[in-house]
C-alpha cells in the first residue's frame, strides 16, 4: 500500500515510506515547548513515599500484576517468561533494580520502544489515520509498576474526586450516572445547565515533560522519585515496525510514554493540577451542596465542564484553554460539544 507524504503525494518505495513514517511520528512525539510556561511551586512537605530500593516482595507483587498475552518489547522477553517462576525472577531482578535505583542509569532496552501502527478510519495511505502503540520492555514495566504502586498509594487521595480515569473503583459509568442525575435535577428544579464536553488533542503525546516534573514536585512527590522518572524519560527513543522490519531510531522529547504503566497516573496528575488551577478562587460551576459547587466531571483527558450560565461557561473554558496551552496541551475543537438543558 502506498503512503502519502505531507503534501499528499503517494510514496511507493519501501525506504522512502519508512522515512515518511519517521517524519510523521517525530513531529507527533516532539512538540515545541510552551511559549508561556506557568510558575509551579514545590510542595512544602514531601508525601510519605518509600524511597528505598525495591524489595523482593514488591517485585513479586509487580510481576504478578503483569497481564499475560502481551507482546514483548525490544529485549524480546514476554511476560510469561517472568511469571513462569515468580520468586526466581524476582531474585534475579532484585539486584538489577537496586542498581538502577541507586545509579539512575537505565538499561538501553528500557528506553527504546517499538511502535506498531494501528489503522483508524479514513484514507489509510495517510499517516495521520493511524494510531501508534508502543511495545516496551516487560522487565522495565515491572520496575515502573513498583514505582507506580508507591506513588499512587500516597498521591491518589490528593486527587480531585471529579477525576475517574485510571483510578480504582471508578469508571465511566459513575460519571455518566452523575451527569444524568445532574440533568434530571436541573429539569426538575427548572435550573439552567450548560455542559461543555472537551477533549485534549493528542494529549498523551503533547504534555511538556519539564512541567510534568514540576507538577510532581508540586504534589509532594520526593525528589528521588521524580529524579528516577525523569532519568527514565531522558533519551527515550522509538523504532517503527514497518513492513515487518524496524526503522531507524528517532528520539522522543515530549509527552508521556504510550504503553508505560506510569503514564496514565502521571497524566491524570497533570490534568488534576490543570483543573485545580483553572477552578481555584472562582465559582463558575453548578450548586452541588448548600456549601459547595461542582465545576466539572473528568475521565482522563475527557472533560465535562458544568455551569449555570453561558457567561460562566465561557470564562471557565477560556481559562482552561489558556492554561492547557501553557503546559503543552491543546483542546480539540472538532471533538468539543456543548449540551444545554433548560436554557
Amino acid at each position: 500500500m502506498p503512503v502519502k507524504d505531507a503534501g499528499g503525494k503517494a510514496i511507493f518505495e519501501k525506504d522512502a515510506q519508512a522515512a515518511r513514517w519517521i517524519e510523521h511520528f517525530t513531529s507527533l512525539l516532539n512538540r515545541p515547548p510552551p511559549t508561556n510556561p506557568p510558575e509551579i511551586l514545590e510542595a512544602r512537605r514531601d508525601l510519605p513515599i518509600n524511597c528505598d530500593t525495591p524489595s523482593h516482595r514488591e517485585i513479586v507483587d509487580a510481576i504478578k500484576q503483569l497481564n499475560q498475552g502481551k507482546a514483548a518489547g525490544p529485549d524480546l522477553i514476554p511476560p510469561e517468561a517472568l511469571k513462569a517462576d515468580v520468586d526466581t525472577t524476582a531474585a534475579f531482578l532484585c539486584p538489577l533494580f537496586a542498581k538502577v535505583w541507586t545509579s539512575g542509569k537505565y538499561p538501553i532496552d528500557w528506553k527504546e520502544g517499538h511502535l506498531v501502527k494501528i489503522p483508524k478510519k479514513g484514507d489509510l495511505s495517510r499517516c495521520e489515520n493511524y494510531r501508534g502503540i508502543t511495545l516496551l520492555s516487560i522487565p522495565g514495566k515491572v520496575f515502573n509498576r513498583v514505582l507506580r504502586n508507591r506513588i499512587k498509594a500516597a498521591t491518589d487521595p490528593k486527587l480531585r474526586d471529579e477525576q475517574a480515569g485510571f483510578r480504582s473503583n471508578r469508571s465511566t459509568t459513575d460519571q455518566i450516572a452523575t451527569l444524568r442525575i445532574i440533568k434530571e435535577q436541573s429539569l426538575e428544579w427548572n435550573s439552567p445547565l450548560i455542559v461543555n464536553f472537551l477533549d485534549c488533542e493528542k494529549a498523551f503525546d503533547s504534555i511538556d515533560r519539564e512541567l510534568l516534573w514540576k507538577i510532581m514536585r508540586n504534589y509532594g512527590i520526593p525528589e528521588k522519585i521524580v529524579s528516577l522518572v525523569r532519568k527514565m524519560y531522558d533519551g527515550t527513543c522509538c523504532r517503527i515496525v514497518h513492513d515487518g522490519q524496524l526503522t531507524d531510531r528517532f528520539n522522543i522529547r515530549t509527552g508521556v510514554r504510550q504503553g508505560c504503566l506510569l503514564s496514565p497516573f502521571l497524566f491524570i496528575l497533570a490534568i488534576d493540577w490543570l483543573m485545580r488551577e483553572t477552578t481555584k478562587g472562582v465559582k463558575n460551576g453548578i450548586q452541588w451542596t448548600p456549601w459547595t459547587q461542582l465545576e466539572d466531571l473528568e475521565f482522563a483527558d475527557d472533560l465535562a465542564l458544568l455551569s449555570h450560565s453561558q457567561t460562566q461557561m465561557q470564562a471557565k473554558t477560556t481559562a482552561l484553554n489558556k492554561l492547557s496551552e501553557c503546559i503543552g496541551l491543546r483542546i480539540h475543537p472538532a471533538k468539543s460539544k456543548v449540551l444545554r438543558v433548560g436554557t
